[in-house]
């Protein structure tokens, strides 16, 4: 049950990195940076999207309008660090 609850954290763990990833790299197209027409970049943009969308769009809903500044992945990564927690100090401990 134990490497249950580890796959499950280390595939959050991922998430974040990917989250983060993703935040980097809309950074750096905004400032053009990147060369968002080299195909390797938008390959990489495309998946780092399609990664992280189906997350964020929910609580993008909820959130208001900051003027140009998206908060949703921090919320994203809280609402993970939340779950990574609950999971090592309150189901694991439980069932141990």
């Amino acid at each position: 049950m134990i490497a249950l609850f580890r796959t499950i954290d280390l595939a959050l763990s991922l998430y974040m990195w990917i989250i983060i990833a993703s935040a980097v790299f809309s950074w750096l197209y905004a400032f053009n940076v990147v060369n968002p027409r080299n195909n390797f970049v938008a390959t990489i943009g495309n998946f780092l999207y399609r990664a992280t969308e189906p997350a964020m769009r929910p609580i993008r809903r909820y959130l208001p309008d900051m003027g140009g500044i998206d908060i949703s992945p921090i919320v994203v990564l809280l609402i993970i660090f939340f779950l990574r927690q609950l999971i090592w100090t309150t189901i694991v401990p439980a069932l141990v």
